[in-house]
């Protein structure tokens, strides 16, 4: 039985996501506040965690950030949960490190399809093709390291998921609705922002140059494409 840890403060709100996801056959841990969850986090190893951003104390960014900086929980998914709806709190919950958020109001059927997605591209086995390198730049699937000119660069799971999609599909458009469903893993039904958040983070943690590899096609999707190829 897999383990998620669910950190919110507001009691209804934590109580019916820890009834619906046992109701899913998950094993749940619930905390109000970030300062319990991260006392246990290394010693249990939970599967995922779902973190609301406001929080009474430590607020939620900023325990995202520490579990980042653990070598045994940097690739554990997480998930934001969060009544803001700014786009700048959103990118600044993908940058510092959450792998998805779902902003409040939500629907406890689209959080566990999002739980069974990042749970299963985290435990998918590794390809026997480990390593992708393409003009510079190195990506292993099985250590999850990305090398920029022998730098390493931190990604968070989705964006690590979708710069692999783009450099296994070279040259070749690919659709919104493929990365969609390929990295989310469900039929996605509304605006696309969640997509383009998840390339802009992941343009800036490439750099300059890198970055440009990833071309936007407008009104169809993203190529991974070297510029003068382009």
């Amino acid at each position: 039985m897999e383990r998620i840890y669910v950190i919110e403060d507001d009691d209804n709100i934590r109580d019916l996501i820890q009834i619906a996801l046992e109701g899913f056959g998950y094993e749940v841990f619930a905390f109000e506040r970030a300062e319990d969850a991260l006392a246990k986090i290394e010693s249990d190893r939970p599967a995922l965690a779902v973190f609301d951003l406001m929080l009474d104390g430590m607020d939620g960014l900023t325990a995202i950030k520490r579990i980042r900086k653990n070598n045994q929980l940097k690739d554990m998914p997480i998930i934001v949960l969060t009544a803001k709806d700014r786009e700048f709190d959103k990118v600044a919950g993908l940058d510092g490190g959450a792998d998805d958020y779902m902003t409040k109001p939500f629907g406890v059927m689209e959080l566990a399809a999002r739980i069974r997605s990042l749970l299963r591209r985290s435990n998918k086995a590794s390809d026997t093709q480990d390593v992708l390198e393409q003009y510079g730049l190195s990506l292993n699937k099985k250590t999850r390291e990305v090398i920029i000119e022998g730098k390493k660069v931190e990604l968070t799971l989705k964006e690590f998921e979708l710069l692999q999609h783009l450099m296994e599909n070279r040259n070749r458009v690919v659709s919104r609705d493929e990365l969609l469903n390929h990295i989310w893993g469900y039929d996605y039904d509304g605006e696309t922002r969640t997509l383009d958040m998840h390339i802009r983070t992941l343009r800036q943690k490439l750099g300059e140059e890198a970055s440009s590899y990833i071309k936007t096609v407008r009104g169809v999707g993203y190529r991974f494409v070297k510029p003068e190829e382009g």
